[in-house]
């Protein structure tokens, strides 16, 4: 199971579009499903460890999922 550190630095040298980070996702992180990656993520994100880590991706983690779930009501 990756850190929250592995997470994060993952992302912040990976930000596009989900859809074109499939491949490099199972790649880095030993076939892992994206959407597990997702999950991941953003618990990484809400977690202060991650915070910590690397404030700037885990708040445009935060700020992406946040605005996903209002669109999705």
């Amino acid at each position: 199971m990756p850190t929250a550190a592995e997470l994060l630095d993952f992302e912040a040298t990976h930000p596009g579009h989900p859809g074109s980070k499939v491949h490099e996702i199972e790649a880095a992180f030993d076939g892992m499903p994206a959407a597990r990656y997702y999950q991941l993520l953003v618990r990484a994100a809400d977690a202060i460890e991650g915070q910590a880590r690397d404030p700037v991706t885990a708040h445009r983690v935060t700020r992406l999922t946040k605005g996903s779930a209002a669109l999705a009501r």
